[in-house]
């Protein structure tokens, strides 16, 4: 058996070299184990970031991630099983009226989410808002609830077990500048995608101000990367490419997000987040093999009858109030028109300072902060009418808020035309590229390119921990 070091395999990539099956292994296996030093993996992530790795490199380093922890199993339930996930962006609630949803039509949903790093919020720390629920479920109580036919979905916290050569990884890159790869992005999110167990996947890859993909381009290729992941590990994969130049909705927040997917489930809520949530839903339960259209069973109740059982089995209270916020402040527009823009980010950063989201991984959220919009783009509004309502615990923070909302609002005062709003929808990916092309930011120009110096806030979102797969 050949044997293989730190140093020979970063200059083999540093080189612009393949690397083999077994270089791929010892270095995963080496880094999870403490043998090979955090440096060493930091300047072989640079040399993927610089050079990139071919399908097979990129599949082989995904199975070795996955492989150095547990992978869960549901072959044996009696429903068939499909997960979805999110690269995250501002008001992206749609886990929580989704879940749900498709379980009401016949599948079974293990959904393993995160909580939120920077402006993007975490699945977990929307539900942690329900009073009693609990993110901390063992594998045997996940398949109780899957199995039971009034629940069949599960959102809950991954376990240390699964991929933890990933969570190394992870946290190794935000602080080495080496996130801006396509083969260690899609790595990652699928390796713990895959070792939840599901045997099909839908990816809504965000694309626009709020989102960690800012180009259609950088997100296609993102988005391409991962179905072939997929297809490689024998999990059905579609993706779906969809704006987020606009928060989703009409709130960004823990509890405030909560009472808009419980509106959704109700037969009301945001057009925007209906129709993204049908549609997520359609291609799961394709995926699943399952001829029903869930249109019909957020219509009827029974996707709100399943939210119900889910939030219980998880030891939640639906019925509880849940928490809102001890002090509010308005925006109020400036002038008479239509509103024209209303950025994601900024909106995305606002929330995140109210204390809604976290700086650091560990840090409290508030459960009732964040910010409610009063208007969409395309809709009139009159000079002094409340655009935006900010929602805290801490008044001190109102400041800081109102700053990261400068020019993030546009009101025209022009013509009277309602603009007609873009596709919620940019794109499907289904079918994976030819075996052996390069996800290098040197030959596609559609793939994000390596920056000089770190990555900061000011030249890309700082990495949200559900753009990597540990939220939504």
């Amino acid at each position: 058996m050949t044997a293989h070091d730190a140093v020979s395999i970063i200059g083999a990539k540093r080189d612009g070299g393949e690397l083999s099956d077994a270089q791929i292994d010892w270095a995963i296996a080496a880094f999870t184990r403490g043998e090979m030093a955090d440096e060493q993996m930091a300047a072989l992530a640079m040399a993927i970031v610089l050079r990139g790795m071919n399908r097979r490199e990129t599949a082989r380093w995904t199975e070795a991630m996955l492989r150095s922890g547990r992978r869960l199993d549901f072959t044996d339930l009696p429903r068939p099983t499909v997960d979805k996930h999110s690269t995250g962006g501002v008001g992206d609630k749609i886990t929580l009226p989704l879940a749900p949803l498709v379980a009401a039509c016949g599948a079974a949903v293990p959904q393993l989410s995160g909580r939120g790093l920077g402006y993007t919020g975490g699945t977990l720390d929307k539900l942690e808002s329900i009073p009693g629920w609990r993110a901390d479920i063992d594998p045997d109580r996940m398949r109780e609830i899957l199995t039971d036919p009034a629940a069949g979905c599960v959102v809950c916290a991954a376990g240390a077990d699964l991929a933890p050569a990933d969570k190394r990884l992870y946290a190794l890159r935000d602080t080495t500048g080496t996130v801006e790869s396509i083969p260690l992005i899609a790595g990652s999110i699928m390796s713990k995608k895959i070792a939840e167990g599901t045997a099909a996947l839908v990816l809504d890859v965000k694309v626009g101000s709020g989102a960690f993909m800012r180009t259609r381009d950088e997100a296609h290729a993102l988005a391409t990367a991962m179905v072939e992941l997929g297809a490689d590990a024998g999990v059905r994969t579609v993706a779906l490419l969809t704006a987020m130049d606009s928060p989703l909705g009409r709130t960004a927040g823990n509890a405030l997000e909560v009472a808009e997917a419980v509106e959704v489930l109700a037969g009301g809520g945001p057009a925007d987040v209906v129709e993204l949530t049908l549609a997520l839903a359609r291609e799961m339960v394709a995926l699943a093999g399952l001829d029903t259209d869930p249109a019909d069973a957020l219509a009827d109740g029974r996707a709100m009858d399943h939210w119900t059982a889910m939030i219980r089995a998880q030891g939640g209270d639906p019925g509880a109030p849940l928490p809102a916020a001890a002090h509010t402040e308005t925006l109020s527009a400036p002038d008479s028109g239509t509103l024209t823009h209303l950025d994601a980010r900024g909106i995305g950063i606002a929330a995140w300072r109210l204390g809604a989201g976290r700086a650091r991984q560990g840090d409290p959220v508030q459960a009732g902060a964040g910010v409610q919009w009063h208007a969409v783009p395309g809709d009139r509004v009159t000079a002094g009418q409340p655009l935006l309502t900010l929602h805290t615990d801490t008044p001190e923070a109102f400041p800081r808020a109102f700053e990261a909302l400068a020019g993030a609002i546009t009101v025209g005062t022009g013509s009277t035309d309602r603009p007609a709003r873009g596709p919620l929808v940019l794109d499907r990916v289904a079918d994976a590229h030819r075996a052996g092309q390069h996800w290098s930011p040197h030959r596609h120009s559609g793939h994000p390119r390596a920056r000089s110096g770190p990555v900061t806030a000011h030249n890309h979102p700082r990495p949200a921990a559900d753009h990597e797969g540990n939220s939504t």
